[in-house]
C-alpha cells in the first residue's frame, strides 16, 4: 500500500466515524428536544437541564462534523476565484488554502483546549457538570478539521453543482 492509499484509507475511515459520531450526537438532541416539548406541554414542566444538554450536543455535532464538511466541499463557500484563475495560480491558491485550513485549525484546538482547561473548575448550571466537558467538543473538532484537512492534501475542494 503506497503512501497516498494509505492517506485515502485514513480519511475515509476519519470521515465516516465523525459523521457517523455526529449523526448519533445529532439523533441524541432530537430525543432531548422531544423529550423536553413531552414534559414542558404534556407533563408540565421541562427538566432544567434539558435546554443547557440540546445546547452542547449541537454544538458537538456542528464541530465533529466540520472537517468531514469541509473535505466534501459541502460547506458554505464561494469558488468562483478558483474556476476564474489558470491551473498554476490555482494550484498556488489551493496550496494557500490548504495551509491556512491547517494552521488555523490546529491553533483553534491549541487554543480551544487551553480554554477548557482554564474553566475546568466550573459547574454548568443546569447539569452540574465540570464546564470542560462540553467545551472539549472545541479542541476535539478543531484538531479533526486539521487532520482531515492534512489528510485530504493541497488540493482544491470539490464543488457542489446546483440543479437548476
Amino acid at each position: 500500500m503506497n503512501m497516498h492509499t494509505l492517506r485515502e484509507c485514513l480519511l475515509r475511515y476519519s470521515r465516516a466515524v465523525t459523521i457517523t459520531v455526529a449523526a448519533l450526537l445529532l439523533l441524541g438532541n432530537l430525543t432531548v428536544i422531544l423529550y423536553g416539548v413531552f414534559m414542558r406541554y404534556l407533563a408540565g414542566g421541562a427538566p432544567v437541564w434539558m435546554d443547557e444538554l440540546s445546547r452542547f450536543l449541537i454544538i458537538s455535532t456542528v464541530m465533529l462534523a466540520a472537517g468531514a464538511v469541509w473535505v466534501e466541499g459541502i460547506h458554505m463557500r464561494v469558488a468562483l476565484v478558483e474556476r476564474l484563475l489558470p491551473a498554476p495560480a490555482g494550484r498556488v491558491l489551493a496550496l494557500y488554502q490548504w495551509v491556512l485550513t491547517i494552521v488555523l485549525a490546529f491553533a483553534g484546538a491549541w487554543i480551544c483546549w487551553r480554554y477548557a482547561q482554564s474553566v475546568a473548575m466550573f459547574r454548568t448550571m443546569g447539569l452540574g457538570i465540570s464546564r470542560s466537558i462540553p467545551v472539549m467538543a472545541m479542541p476535539i473538532g478543531f484538531a479533526l478539521l486539521g487532520w482531515q484537512a492534512l489528510l485530504y492534501g493541497p488540493r482544491f475542494l470539490p464543488l457542489q453543482e446546483e440543479d437548476i
